[in-house]
């Protein structure tokens, strides 16, 4: 897939007098891609449009090519694209390996390839013998993954995930991002993960698109995204730590000490020329060099308030 997984143009939607969206145009390259944004500022609406579940009030929205408005696009969608909810989806009393296999059925599998198809997906999320338990006595992390098999069921190229950590212990958490992170960048399908945890995004995708208010106000790539606007490099050296301040200071650069031979140096350009002149005449050896990059949480707060600030 070389064209845009999503596609939005002039893409309303409104409750009431609450507008959710306002007026999103954005193409979506394939790949790991965050939906980012505080409560209420459309995230969930969005999914729900691109699957079909919602009607715009204006404008297109286009997945896989599919306009969801239509009857035949909104079955295409649902061949192409595997949605993981926020809330609870599961059927009562009902054991895993059913649910799975009754969804796998519903996407076009038989009755073999189904079952088949249910216990690869199963074992993949990790719920081994429990998945012949009835799911209403599951744990949280336990329904997650449940949740996570039956988007995956009919192995669609294009996943939606709707804070898929939600709720989760640490440990649960890290099982959960292993899992998205291997269906992004090792099993290469085109996702948009859409959470409230910046952390989460930050280890499991390439890009993200930030939303305030139904509005995109930002879109790009984490790398991109988290440049320190100041120039900065972590160094880590071996010698005399004085000699090396005593040159630095001479130099006006402003240095914070993070352990003993390893600082972080704030630079006025990004060459770094001047800080291996000092090191030449303080007699210290550089080891190490690495630019010092802001957090996505970082970048994502800064994002928001330069918004408010041109949007009050």
């Amino acid at each position: 897939m070389t064209d845009a997984v999503v596609s939005l143009r002039e893409l309303v939607k409104s409750y009431g007098r609450v507008r959710a969206l306002d007026g999103l145009t954005i193409d979506l390259a394939p790949g790991p891609v965050g939906l980012l944004g505080p409560n209420g500022a459309g995230k969930t609406t969005l999914l729900k449009l691109l699957l079909g579940l919602l009607a715009p009030d204006s404008g297109e929205a286009r997945i896989a090519g599919q306009d969801p408005r239509t009857s035949a696009g909104r079955l295409a969608v649902r061949q192409s694209i595997g949605y993981m909810p926020e809330g609870d989806c599961l059927l009562p009393q009902t054991t895993a390996v059913e649910l799975v296999t009754t969804l796998a059925r519903l996407s076009g599998l038989t009755r073999d390839d189904a079952m088949t198809r249910a216990h690869e997906v199963l074992d993949y999320v990790g719920l081994d013998e429990s998945r012949y338990r009835d799911c209403d006595g599951y744990s949280t992390g336990m329904k997650q993954r449940l949740k996570l098999a039956q988007a995956l069921v009919h192995d669609p190229p294009i996943l939606l995930l709707d804070e898929p950590t939600n709720g989760l212990d640490p440990k649960g958490r890290r099982h959960m991002l292993d899992l998205v992170h291997d269906l992004g960048h090792v099993q290469k399908k085109s996702l948009l993960l859409c959470s409230h945890l910046l952390p989460d995004v930050e280890r499991c995708c390439r890009d993200v698109v930030v939303l305030q208010k139904g509005r995109v106000v930002s879109q790009g790539s984490i790398a991109d995204m988290t440049k320190s606007s100041g120039y900065a490099v972590k160094v880590e050296f071996d010698g005399d730590a004085a000699q090396l301040a005593q040159q630095l200071e001479r130099r006006g650069l402003s240095v914070g000490i993070q352990a003993a031979s390893t600082w972080t140096i704030e630079l006025p350009d990004q060459d770094c020329d001047v800080v291996f002149q000092a090191a030449l005449e303080a007699d210290v050896r550089i080891r190490n060099v690495v630019p010092v990059r802001a957090t996505l949480e970082e970048a994502f707060l800064e994002t928001l308030a330069r918004d408010s600030r041109a949007n009050p």
